[in-house]
């Protein structure tokens, strides 16, 4: 089973891997841990990663990044709208209304979904673990932006089904880095001791998220988030782009935004010198050849130029930091209590950021993390603690709520929508909640974020959901309604159930039927998964005997209750007379999820088949690309052989005919044959070989012939002075039988015979015909002689047995380990005895993961 973590970013994308040795970060196939989140179109397949990367210049209208930005998110989005100017690819409205990306793929337009682009990059990322760990791959964990809302998340979940992943979580990418940093401390406080506090910062390529968490022995808690989701290395970019853009305007007279190529190498060279100004404080160049209409441009930049031009983005650092410390305020938390502040992401190496943030918190940042893979590998961890596949030190992870959900519903007794806050902002998940309505008919909740300015998103609504087949009570009364709400290991709300509690009163003293009687109160946190619905159900008769004396109101009402808190409710109410007994009936309801930006159930399907079918595209173009090169390869190989080693192979009519045809394949290869199907290429190979493949074996059986002839020559050698050596009568071998030694002799001297006869033979023959002999058929021989002599040679003396005065075993009991299988079997009798079978391992241990 495979544990793997997934760190999707908008610039670059890091795979890690859990092995028994702890977790690695795993390399793709051009050895770098870092792949570009970079999709390419072409008219036959897709690049994926640093193969796509590579054509952003070239190709750069069917080259997309920066998709990360567009999950669950309108075509009409003003976020989408503002972006477009500014993207080399072309958006596109999905039939959904939801945003697709237009690309020329298979000599076709197509429109992909968001969901489409990033399963592409995820079967990349797959094919790069499955490499690494030789297995194949289906869980894992996805990193997520913290500020991602419910349709973003859901958007995630869906492009990771459609890559044939099964994503057991959805990680917030700061509790990844808190995960990261966290497991490895072996000096936290104990549990009952004050928490440590630490800061995280991550600054990547196009967002800044800030957590502050508190960390126990074996525990994490997130306690407070705040982001810029428009703050990151970009905008530095930007303004350099924007710079020289300038800057070649007034020198070289080029408007540089005119022409997308030479935009996106602009863009390439400035993120280059950005890098290089956070190691160098000096005056550094910017040099593109052959920029636009063939001029060569040249530039310069320090940093200290560079920090006043990015003054305007520099000054957004601190306000989310500022935020996550009046956050904190209500946890009485101040800057001072704060243990270490840990940044990571690749613009926190910028020296002017950590410099803003030091100087914020008042004390020396901590890089003791990898600023690039901190964060797959805090999804690797998470998803070793998931796996039954290892085990992994006791590590509880409680994450925070980014924004707070309320619900709203109409209500008979206001005239008109009644809300209420489910989730406040920073409150535990995952997290289950019931709520209680009495209700005489269907009705429908709608969820949403009750803070859309703090919404990095236009639309606050989460999704409708309505719960269906609700029925009045017998007597025309309203029906109580349980409905379970949640927040999930995803961070995605849903209604995860409902329920309707039907009352019936029975004669005083007769027992009523109890079969809902037996949950178990929820255990305090409540941070399990969706598997407590059975609960939620016991608990709701608790209150339904409880609140059986009052009369439920005609009008609608909502009760709120966190599940884990119900259980003392029951256990603190003083014993009570006789009464009439209420036996209650908990029946399920459906529930009709229609969340916002939803990807149907047919589309998804489809677009899973889809991918399906372009892996297989590409997997076919590989193949035909594969069979093109071998023999572009073998023309180049065999034309330097044939004027090198093979040239005394070959005769010189073999050698003009065979250089002809290597150069009439070559011709070919470049014009007809640019574009073939494979079997072309593969024919084509077969026709070179059959002119080739004999001068390359009469040059390797002349090289490998000396040994072979050597190596029997040395077999024959040993066996006659073995025969030699008992004509002698020597002691070694006087216990050997006369006729099997004379059947030695005689095979000995047959096989001098032919040995003879074939290196005579080869001595006469020129090395550009057939052998007379080939090296096989030596080795045969070598093999037929030593299988037939050397068991008679070897044949081992035959002991003398000395006569015994006494049997050793009658006398001193049982001898040569005779004691140890009666023990042995004693032992396993024991086990069986007691009905019990001994205790051995029946299956395989799990691997310990070394977090030391």
């Amino acid at each position: 089973m495979s544990v793997v973590g997934f760190d999707v970013g908008f610039l670059n994308c890091y795979v890690a891997v859990a092995r028994a040795g702890g977790i690695e970060t795993v390399a793709n196939e051009y050895s770098d841990r870092c792949t570009p989140a970079c999709v390419s179109f072409g008219p036959r397949n897709r690049s994926i990663g640093a193969a796509a990367k590579s054509q952003v210049v070239t190709n750069c209208k069917n080259t997309v990044q920066g998709f990360k930005r567009f999950h669950g998110r309108a075509f009409s989005d003003p976020y989408i709208q503002r972006l477009k100017s500014s993207l080399v690819y072309d958006l596109a409205q999905m039939p959904s209304g939801t945003t697709g990306i237009k690309v020329m793929y298979m000599e076709e337009e197509k429109v992909f979904s968001i969901e489409q682009v990033t399963a592409m990059l995820l079967t990349k990322m797959k094919e790069t673990a499955e490499h690494a760990l030789k297995k194949p791959v289906a869980d894992c964990v996805v990193s997520v932006p913290c500020y991602y809302t419910d349709a973003e998340r859901r958007s995630v979940v869906d492009a990771a089904q459609i890559a044939g992943l099964n994503c057991l979580r959805l990680m917030n990418e700061t509790t990844a880095v808190a995960l990261a940093y966290g497991i490895y401390k072996q000096d936290l406080p104990a549990p009952e001791e004050k928490p440590r506090i630490v800061v995280f910062v991550d600054i990547g390529h196009s967002g800044y998220q800030t957590s502050v968490c508190a960390f126990n022995k074996g525990k994490l808690k997130v306690l407070a988030t705040a982001c810029d989701p428009e703050l990151g290395g970009k905008d530095f970019d930007e303004m350099l782009v924007r710079h020289f853009c300038e800057e070649f305007g007034k020198k070289y007279k080029l408007d540089v935004k005119t022409k997308p190529r030479a935009l996106v190498r602009l863009y390439q060279e400035c993120e280059k010198l950005k890098k290089l100004m956070s190691a160098n404080s000096s005056d550094l160049p910017l040099n593109i050849e052959c920029f636009m209409n063939d001029i060569d441009v040249s530039g310069k930049l320090n940093r200290v130029q560079f920090e006043e031009m990015c003054a305007d983005v520099l000054g957004r650092v601190e306000a989310p930091l500022h935020n996550l410390m009046e956050q904190a305020s209500e946890y009485q938390l101040k800057k001072e209590d704060i243990y270490a502040v840990e940044i990571v992401g690749g613009a926190s190496r910028i020296p002017s950021v950590k410099e803003r943030i030091g100087r914020f918190f008042g004390k020396e940042l901590s890089t003791t993390l990898n600023a690039d893979e901190a964060v797959a590998r805090g999804c690797a961890l998470q998803c070793a603690i998931l796996s039954p596949a290892f085990k992994v030190r006791e590590f509880s992870i409680t994450d925070a709520v980014a924004y707070p959900i309320s619900l709203k519903w109409n209500s008979a007794a206001e005239e008109g929508l009644s809300d209420c806050e489910v989730f406040p902002k920073n409150h535990a998940a995952p997290f289950s909640k019931v709520l209680t309505f009495y209700r005489r008919e269907p009705f429908s909740l709608e969820a949403y974020y009750n803070t859309p300015k703090e919404l990095p998103y236009p639309d606050p609504t989460i999704g409708q959901f309505v719960i269906q087949k609700v029925v009045p009570q017998a007597s025309g009364e309203s029906s109580k309604v349980k409905v379970k709400v949640r927040v999930n290991i995803h961070g995605i709300f849903s209604v995860s159930s409902a329920s309707l509690v039907e009352v019936q009163k029975t004669e005083e003293g007769e027992e009523p039927m109890d079969t809902e009687q037996q949950a178990t109160p929820e255990e305090e946190g409540n941070m399990q998964t969706d598997q407590d619905e059975t609960k939620a159900q016991g608990d709701g008769q608790k209150e339904t005997e409880e609140e059986e004396e009052k009369t439920p109101p005609e009008n609608e009402e909502m009760e709120t209750s966190p599940e884990e808190s119900k259980a003392e409710k029951k256990s603190d109410q003083p014993p009570q007379a006789k009464k009439p007994k209420v036996k209650t009936k908990v029946l399920e309801l459906p529930v009709e999820n229609s969340p916002q930006w939803q990807l149907a159930i047919d589309m998804l399907n489809l677009f899973v088949e889809n991918e399906g079918n372009m892996i297989m595209q590409d997997k076919l173009e590989k193949e035909r690309n594969d069979a093109k090169n071998y023999v572009e390869e073998y023309v180049y190989d065999m034309r330097d052989k044939l004027h090198g080693r093979l040239e005394k192979f070959v005769s010189e009519a073999d050698r003009d005919i065979l250089s002809l045809q290597l150069e009439d394949t070559e011709n070919w290869l470049y014009e007809d044959g640019e574009d073939q199907p494979k079997q072309q290429y593969i024919d084509k190979l077969a026709e070179l070989k059959k002119l080739g493949q004999p001068i390359q074996e009469r040059y390797m059986e002349s090289e490998e012939r000396p040994r072979a002839f050597d190596d029997m020559g040395k077999q024959i050698q040993m066996y006659m002075k073995v025969v030699e050596a008992y004509k002698t009568k020597e002691e070694q071998y006087d216990h050997l039988d006369q006729e099997e030694i004379n059947k030695v002799d005689k095979m000995v001297n047959e096989a001098m015979i032919w040995l003879n006869s074939k290196m005579n033979q080869q001595s006469k023959l020129s090395l550009t015909v057939e052998p007379a002999v080939r090296v096989r058929a030596i080795q045969d021989k070598t093999k037929e002689l030593y299988s037939s002599c050397n068991p008679i040679v070897t044949k081992p003396k035959p002991k003398v047995e000395l006569p015994k005065e006494n049997k050793a075993g009658e006398q001193n009991g049982p001898v040569n380990g005779q004691e140890k299988a009666p023990a042995e079997g004693t032992e396993k009798g024991t086990g069986d005895s007691t009905g019990n079978p001994p205790s051995t391992e029946s299956t395989e241990p799990r691997p310990d993961m070394d977090l030391d």
